[in-house]
């Protein structure tokens, strides 16, 4: 039966009904052929379109009456529409599963649930997981280690550490991988004890007796430089190579020289980078942009363009890439090198490196900020037949320039037009707008502009204020500056440097005395 099914399938393209499909899945059940029933089912959900779930169910229950054979082949359509990527389908398979009576597995809900984590559609995930729970299908660690790795990308950690108590109560440890996910998730998070919490956490799984592994010590080297505590970060690098035996791989040593980098301390990241070297790894373009972006960071624009000339002339293939001639070109932009900054630019086009819109945002602002504004809209135009869309950025840095020099009019339509092209101005946008008004003594604009960003929505932070604050002091309008001082304070946007010395300088030095409200 089933040589001819396929048989009339190829030789005259014919299209089975879903009634036909079923009544051969159902025949191939009856003779425990599985694995032909898998094999089957990968065609019929690829060639069988649109595919009704509810007539799946009705036909299936119509044509079967051995009901675990029904559920075997149910489960088996669900897992086969989760591997061909429609995971739409595959959740109607999961709701309606309930309804008729039918299995499920936990091998297919399992499948079901990674790639959902995949697709970030967390809140699908809780919805399975709490069918799962509901209908009593078995819970193992691959269904409690998929759920809390979701929970924690979504940054849902509190739900993320309940269900990691929870796995005790299904007799259940956490493992390895467990603890390596809840960790980079309290690493990736934004709260205040993050890195405390990750570190008990790695604490408890070694007193527990689970060995960290490399993906273990990596996620809290990364985490302890970006929270600018490069001693722990040493401590665990020493640990792992010393104590664990564990062997550093590029990623390790990548996150050791961005914290260096970032905090200034080239010598030392050139010294991990030797060190990779020694141990036969080699750098790769990570490494070198980490590298180049330190150097420029520290304003050692010769030694970034010396050690990129030497990636260059290595030949290696992918030391470079966008990002790396991005940081040289912004590098040599703010430093005013602008025809070095455009044999940049040339040089990546010859390497057929696609400039990217941020690249063209760094040309446009060197030449805007000193002064070119003709060669950075000539970019402009560049970069649009180029079928790059100008971003906020973009908008942003010829608002910017426009507005310092005057041309507040030009800027302001120049905001009108972003907004028709679906670009939506942003905080940036509007403290321009505020700052040129101010600068060239128009506060009455520059109020009405602070209303008109009220309207779309935004709220004036510490920057708007400050701008508005000193304009008016600056036009000797002080009543109105204190006016947006007690404003601002009602607001609960807090003063910062900026606001007490324009205080001091523009109110109280010239004799007036700010009447604080509350």
């Amino acid at each position: 039966v089933l040589s001819y099914f396929k048989w009339s399938q190829s030789a005259f393209h014919f299209q089975h009904s879903i009634h036909s499909y079923i009544k051969l899945f159902v025949l191939l059940a009856e003779g425990r052929k599985y694995p032909k029933i898998r094999s089957l089912l990968h065609i019929f959900v690829r060639q069988v379109t649109p595919i009704p779930i509810s007539l799946f169910c009705h036909e299936l229950i119509s044509s079967g009456n051995n009901s675990w054979d029904n559920s075997v082949i149910f489960d088996m359509l669900m897992l086969s529409f989760v591997q061909n990527g429609n995971l739409e389908l595959a959740l109607e398979c999961f709701k309606r599963s309930a309804d008729y009576g039918f299995k499920l597995s936990s091998l297919s809900c399992n499948t079901l649930l990674i790639g959902l984590v995949k697709e970030k559609r967390i809140g699908n995930v809780e919805f399975v997981f709490k069918g799962m729970k509901k209908r009593r299908i078995v819970l193992n660690m691959i269904t409690f280690n998929t759920v809390i790795c979701g929970l924690c990308k979504s940054g849902k950690l509190n739900k993320a550490g309940d269900l990691f108590e929870d796995m005790k109560v299904y007799g259940l440890a956490p493992d390895v991988f467990t603890y390596n996910v809840m960790i980079d998730g309290h690493c990736k998070s934004h709260g205040m004890a993050r890195m405390y919490k990750a570190d008990l956490l790695f604490k408890e799984m070694v007193q527990r007796g689970i060995s960290p592994n490399v993906i273990t010590y990596n996620t809290l080297i990364d985490g302890f430089c970006r929270d600018d505590n490069m001693a722990s970060s040493v401590r665990m690098f020493k640990e792992m190579k010393k104590d664990r035996g564990l062997k550093p791989g590029l990623v390790t040593y990548n996150s050791l020289i961005n914290g260096y980098c970032s905090r200034g301390k080239i010598d030392k990241a050139l010294e991990l980078r030797d060190e990779m070297l020694a141990f036969g790894l080699q750098p790769n373009v990570v490494t070198h942009n980490v590298i180049i972006n330190g150097f420029c960071k520290s304003k050692s624009l010769k030694e970034a363009t010396s050690y990129f000339d030497g990636v260059v002339r290595s030949g290696a293939a992918v030391m470079v890439n966008a990002l790396t001639f991005n940081t040289l070109i912004s590098g040599h932009c703010k430093s005013g090198k602008m025809e070095e900054a455009r044999a940049l630019y040339d040089m990546m086009l010859e390497k057929n490196i696609s400039p990217v819109v941020s690249t063209y945002n760094c040309l446009i602002g060197g030449y805007y900020l000193h002064g070119n504004i003709d060669m950075g809209e000539i970019l402009v135009n560049e970069m649009e037949r180029k079928g790059l869309k100008p971003d906020v950025i973009t908008y942003n840095i010829r608002i910017d320039a426009l507005c310092k020099i005057g041309e507040t009019r030009q800027a302001v339509r120049l905001m009108d037009g972003m907004n028709r092209k679906g670009v939506k101005p942003n905080h940036i946008t509007y403290n321009a707008l505020i700052s040129g008004y101010c600068l060239h003594g128009n506060t009455n604009a520059a109020v009405f502009m602070k209303k008109r960003m009220e309207s779309d929505g935004k709220s004036p932070n510490v920057v708007t204020y400050n701008v508005l604050i000193k304009g008016l002091c600056k036009c000797k309008k002080l009543e109105e500056a204190n006016k947006f001082l007690n404003e601002m304070l009602e607001k609960g946007v807090l003063p910062n440097q900026i606001t007490y010395e324009t205080i001091k300088e523009e109110m109280l030095d010239s004799g007036f005395v700010p009447n604080v409200e509350g």
